[in-house]
């Protein structure tokens, strides 16, 4: 694009220091996150002319569709790459390609309430009493790191929760003497504990001593020619300093959703496309997310006046549909969705919304904040819709329907976006509307549909995520968090659970001989 007036006024104002980027199109959406060392520098350099020869396709589409520019200054690269990370995963830019996954950066936790606690490495912060580091941008450094602050304080690396003798005969750590091995008396539990006290300073910076021995020993090496050993110490030195390097924790980015130039003309646009009476103030947008038939949900989200009412999205698990069929799940949704949004209609009053994880319709709470000039009030009370968007082509639209049909609703205007070149499918029509991509009309339906698909995405991998984090114990009925953590402190993990008999499983706090006949059934059944 042309270096514009407003462009080269906002260029003056980026600083030289390391920060994170974004480009957003003429309708505010966020199209690249980037990060830079020096963000002057690396920003200004989209907007070199004598660079363009020398641009793929690929990145002259993005020059040619940056309208506007915000960066985020941050003190150091490696909080640029985790700004950058949550970033990316926020807002999907379509000219992104890594962070578009669900991967997060590794943490380091340690729960001293352990019976002999261990540092571990996991992606997943969770309110379990645990102490949390992280987390880190560079996942070898940190590994590299742990292994080093083992050896230096004599640190368990072994998996069971509670180390028996037996064990101890097969640990590695312990025979070439990196562990104290408490778990055989080696030393007190309240010894050890101190073991650990000194890897948490450790690991909150505290590693001058560690790092003068370090710095000493490759100076050592050096004068002596061995320039292999002086290399090793160097990176180690290296991981040291990326491992305690204190970063800042981006858990919610304080950044707005994108709206239109000009909502109010969409709409217009929109009312007249579809030859309704008026524009509609209220629409409402659905979208089916499944991975291979798992985790079947669907999400429903309103604008009012063109522009996002988060206080009205909704969520559903499918209840009923037990393969993956996006008909089927969309005739689901909607018949919930629109039966029950007819009895608040009828009485006036609100049904109390259940929670979004027992299958039942939820509110849309973790949306973006909008920022965006005065819209009128939404309506209280419930609310018919004056236009439903489905996410899909003809298929898709003829279950939503039949449905509404069914439900006597069948005067609401409904439609189809379908992805691939942006059709509009229409009930009354044989053939798709193709409006182009330049058309204010198919803009606001895309900004609908992509809101839809982040909503039910989002719902999508916090489902994942939950079931990574149960066990196999979990799915076992009638045994609560107090029983699943007395049989761990028993056995030490679910693997020695299935080699202990009913009666060991029974002689634990809070199960009888009926319960642990239950339990090893069911482990059973679930072996391998």
């Amino acid at each position: 694009m042309p270096l514009t007036d407003h462009i080269r006024n906002k260029l003056s104002q980026v600083p030289h220091r390391p920060g994170v980027y974004l480009h957003k199109d003429r309708f505010g959406t966020v199209i690249y996150v980037g990060k830079a060392r020096e963000l002057r520098k690396r920003v200004s350099q989209y907007f070199h002319p004598s660079r363009r020869m020398g641009w793929d396709l690929k990145f002259n589409a993005l020059v040619e569709a940056i309208h506007d520019f915000d960066w985020h200054v941050v003190k150091s690269e490696a909080e640029a790459l985790l700004l950058e990370g949550k970033l990316i995963k926020d807002f999907r830019p379509r000219f992104n390609i890594d962070f578009r996954d669900d991967k997060r950066f590794l943490l380091l936790k340690v729960n001293l309430n352990d019976p002999i606690p261990r540092f571990t490495l996991t992606r997943i912060r969770k309110d379990d009493g645990s102490v949390y580091f992280g987390p880190f941008a560079h996942s070898g450094s940190v590994r590299r790191a742990l292994t080093m602050m083992r050896r230096k304080f004599k640190l368990r690396g072994c998996r069971p929760l509670t180390p028996t003798e037996s064990d101890y005969r097969h640990c590695l750590f312990g025979n070439l003497k990196n562990c104290t091995a408490p778990c055989v008396g080696n030393v007190s539990r309240d010894q050890y504990l101190e073991q650990v006290r000194a890897g948490i300073g450790f690991l909150e910076g505290v590693t001058d001593e560690l790092r003068q021995e370090l710095q000493a020993e490759m100076k050592k090496a050096a004068a002596a020619l061995e320039f292999e050993k002086a290399a090793q110490l160097r990176d180690a030195i290296s991981d040291l300093d990326r491992a305690t390097q204190k970063t800042e924790k981006f858990e919610r980015v304080p950044y707005k959703l994108p709206v239109a130039i000009n909502p109010e003309a969409d709409l217009r646009e929109l009312g007249r496309v579809l030859g309704l009476a008026e524009p509609p103030a209220r629409i409402e947008g659905f979208d089916i997310s499944n991975i291979s038939g798992t985790f079947m949900v669907a999400s429903m989200v309103s604008f009012w006046h063109g522009r996002p009412d988060r206080a009205g999205y909704r969520r559903f698990r499918m209840k009923t549909v037990t393969e993956q069929n996006d008909f089927a799940c969309m005739a689901e949704t909607i018949r919930r969705r629109y039966s029950r949004l007819q009895r608040e209609v009828k009485s006036g009053e609100v049904e109390p919304e259940a929670g979004a994880l027992s299958g039942v319709e939820g509110g849309g709470g973790d949306s973006p904040e909008l920022e965006a000039p005065w819209v009128p009030a939404v309506p209280v009370g419930p609310r018919l819709p004056d236009l439903i968007l489905i996410d899909g082509g003809r298929g898709q639209l003829n279950a939503a329907c039949a449905e509404l049909a069914r439900l006597g609703l069948g005067t609401i205007p409904v439609l189809g976006l379908a992805k691939e070149y942006e059709e509009i499918h229409l009930p009354e029509r044989s053939e798709p509307l193709r409006l182009g991509l330049d058309s204010a009309a198919v803009k606001l339906l895309q900004r609908v549909r992509d809101e839809a698909h982040r909503f039910a995405n989002t719902y999508n991998a916090q489902l994942r995520l939950k079931r990574i984090s149960e066990s196999l114990l979990d799915e076992f009925p009638g045994i609560g968090e107090a029983r699943k953590q007395a049989l761990l402190k028993r056995f030490g993990s679910v693997q020695r659970l299935r080699m202990a008999t009913a009666e060991q499983i029974g002689e634990v706090s809070g199960f009888g001989e009926r319960l642990a006949g239950e339990l090893k059934a069911f482990l059973e059944a679930r072996r391998g």
